[in-house]
């Protein structure tokens, strides 16, 4: 395939990028390289994109030229029965005229880290701060009125948003069209988030059914429940732990294998075209 063909297709196509972590803001991984490499790859074919990450602590403001969204900001997202203001700052990666939307709260990302303290340790508030990014996501994508053609999910801070597109804001006609893809990496975090996480995540109507599996919210689980809520999967570690990878091989959803990331272009674009989007050649 021409890149030219491969541009016909994309062309236009809107494609909303939602991570925990995308380069340069954070360290380059596994997933921060691979939040910046997939946005710039359907960007250079046409299509329309959108980033979005938490705006940690850590992340040099100064440096990377965030600036508040004064109309994007300003309202309050409900997390356990708590009125959470969100703000929205926007910066851009340079020489890739790529626009990435911060998603920020003082309570819950003005830390100077990322998701561990100073000793290693989890924040205890991280399923907060999930949902928080979850709900903010959306809510902003709401206020711009963009409609996405596709919602790719990298990272599990990110992972509650397949499950909220879904049912939460499952009604919402913005959304109605939209596929959902997450990006299942090996990186995750050691031992669970807090023990009252599902109880939290309930608190927003859904059905306990639905997700029982965060009974026991360790990184797995959590990523068991995005890639059930999903229209497709990529495995974008070359392993993953047993029960996740095995999971994954039960679902009745397209899942693309293990692609490194020299060679991973192509197979996204194929991925995108005839399993997500279901395109005739």
């Amino acid at each position: 395939m021409s890149l030219n063909q491969r541009k016909d297709f994309m062309t236009d196509k809107k494609v909303l990028f939602v991570s925990s972590e995308v380069m340069p803001y954070l360290p380059e991984n596994e997933t921060s390289l691979m939040s910046f490499e997939s946005p710039r790859m359907v960007n250079d074919r046409g299509g329309q994109i959108r980033i979005f990450m938490p705006r940690f602590g850590n992340i040099n403001e100064r440096r990377h030229q965030l600036h508040e969204v004064i109309r994007l900001s300003g309202m309050n997202l409900v997390v356990n029965d708590m009125d959470m203001p969100l703000i929205i700052k926007v910066a851009s990666i340079p020489k890739e005229r790529i626009q990435v939307y911060f998603i920020d709260n003082e309570e819950y990302f003005k830390r100077k880290a990322t998701f561990k303290d100073e000793d290693g340790n989890l924040f205890p508030d991280n399923d907060e701060r999930a949902i928080f990014f979850a709900k903010g996501v959306v809510e902003t994508v709401k206020k711009l009125n963009w409609a996405p053609d596709i919602i790719h999910v990298h990272g599990w801070m990110a992972s509650l948003l397949p499950l909220y597109l879904k049912k939460y804001y499952g009604d919402e006609p913005l959304f109605a069209e939209s596929k959902i893809v997450t990006s299942v990496y090996n990186k995750g975090f050691d031992g669970t988030l807090d023990e009252k996480m599902m109880d939290k995540v309930l608190f927003d109507g859904f059905v306990e059914s639905e997700i029982s599996v965060i009974k026991e919210p360790d990184y797995s689980n959590i990523m068991k429940l995005a890639a059930k809520n999903s229209d497709g999967v990529i495995i974008a570690s070359e392993t993953l732990p047993d029960d996740l990878q095995e999971f994954l091989s039960s679902l009745e959803v397209p899942v693309l294998p293990f692609v490194p990331v020299f060679e991973f272009e192509e197979a996204y674009m194929e991925f995108y075209k005839n399993e997500i989007l279901n395109l005739t050649s």
